[in-house]
């Protein structure tokens, strides 16, 4: 697929078009030698790998782990990239078997383990059969709205937290916008709003950095602000922060109110004024010196993120720098240092940490290790570079000046890519494709 945006004077990517493709076809092959592998039963979801060898896997009906959607998800996005009903199949097949979860009340993650499988399944077949599930999904979720705090309580399995509040749920609300949308009952989007302007309010700090748990009483009063993965209380967890501001953009995408691109750009601005060199952040913002180990599944997620947020943003200068830093995170995941080729992990990024050593987990959790869902939000990023070249070039003309965002509803999209950083072009070849991907099946 040959890129269309025009190439103006500037600064010249080291990502590009090609760079994109390479990664791309990597990721096809581990993920259809994992879909092909006789260690990983129908309904096992693989998690991360274990010393970069093998995957660790989890039950499709393990109703507190929260990851089985993201390897379906992948597949689906390999179908979406070839359109070779091979890949259709083998995600159906993954997707099916978690339809188990639909009626969890006991998490927060129903978003997370339905809307990369599901979500990604009907935006691509437009089958009835995915919406219903998604709805249904979508009605457990919402019963887990305390309307005293106004937020989703994260989950029962903490006897310390009473009415729990993390930056992870941000994630989690795209499956109430969605369903409110698409035959649901409208208060869901009023749920989810509430929900992301108390995160906004509660866990946001005045810098922009972000606590990872706010803990209510039964009143709604907060009783404590905390971490659970992150290095201290004070401190930022970088996935967790990573979370925030996807979820403030999609929010955005799904309200248009202005709070939540606001909150998007606050917690932005403060994740990339602490990035190292490579663009790849520590697995804690505030980590110490002797713990200062990469987690590529945050650069991943905000990667994607802002390939969608740049498109958000009318200030030429800000739209300029949320593109260039997108394709600097896909320069340093793309390269040797943090792509899996040539080592043994099935995996596709290495260097994440799905949870560093801490009091609360002495041990940790993966540390160093290929991640699902850092393999799932790089491919994402992947294709919303991908498709924005692949949209027509415009009508001779002026160009716009302030973008419209995209049409809400599907998983998130977006993207951009031109020798200049936010350019208005490409920003609207990027706003085209949105438009018609999410028509194609509404």
């Amino acid at each position: 697929m040959a890129a269309t945006c025009v190439l103006t004077a500037g600064q010249a990517w080291a990502f590009d078009e090609a760079a994109a493709d390479r990664a791309l076809q990597f990721a096809r092959e581990q993920l259809a030698r994992t879909s092909t592998s006789p260690d990983i039963p129908p309904h096992q979801y693989p998690k991360n790998t274990v010393d970069n060898r093998t995957w660790k896997l989890v039950a499709a009906d393990n109703r507190v782990d929260w990851i089985q959607g993201f390897y379906p998800g992948l597949l689906w996005y390999m179908y979406e990239a070839e359109e070779d009903p091979v890949w259709r199949e083998r995600a159906d097949a993954r997707t099916r078997p978690t339809e188990v979860q639909k009626t969890n009340t006991q998490t927060h993650d129903l978003g997370f383990k339905f809307f990369p499988s599901f979500g990604n399944a009907y935006r691509l077949t437009g089958e009835a059969y995915y919406r219903d599930v998604l709805l249904t999904a979508a009605g457990s979720l919402a019963q887990r709205f305390h309307a005293p705090s106004g937020v989703i309580n994260c989950c029962d399995w903490n006897r310390e937290w009473k009415v729990p509040l993390v930056t992870d749920t941000m994630m989690n609300l795209e499956l109430l916008f969605w369903a409110a949308e698409n035959g649901g009952d409208p208060a869901w989007k009023d749920m989810a709003l509430s929900h992301a302007l108390v995160t906004l309010r509660d866990m946001v700090r005045p810098d922009g950095g972000t606590f990872h748990v706010v803990d209510y009483d039964a009143a709604g009063n907060i009783r404590s602000r905390e971490t659970f993965q992150g290095h201290s209380d004070p401190s930022t967890w970088s996935r967790g922060h990573a979370w925030a501001i996807y979820g403030f953009t999609l929010a955005y995408r799904y309200t248009k109110d202005p709070r939540m691109l606001e909150a998007a750009i606050k917690v932005t601005d403060y994740y990339l004024d602490r990035l190292p060199p490579d663009s790849v952040p520590y697995w804690d913002m505030d980590a110490p010196a002797d713990q200062r180990v990469k987690d590529s599944s945050a650069a991943a997620v905000v990667a994607s993120a802002l390939l969608e947020l740049h498109t958000f943003v009318t200030d030429a200068a800000v739209k300029e720098r949320y593109h260039s830093a997108a394709l600097a995170m896909l320069d340093s995941l793309s390269s040797s240092a943090y792509l899996a080729a040539g080592t043994q992990s099935p995996g596709i990024l290495l260097h994440g940490v799905a949870f560093y050593r801490t009091p609360i987990k002495p041990k940790g959790e993966a540390i160093d290790e290929s991640l699902i869902y850092g393999d799932y939000y790089f491919v994402e990023a992947l294709l919303r570079f991908k498709q924005s070249l692949a949209v027509p070039l415009p009508a001779p003309g002026p160009p716009p000046t302030t973008p419209q965002p995209p049409a809400p509803g599907g998983a998130g999209e977006g993207g951009c890519a031109s020798a200049a950083p936010g350019s208005t072009m490409a920003a609207a070849g990027l706003l085209l494709w949105l438009l018609a991907t999410r028509r194609k099946h509404a």
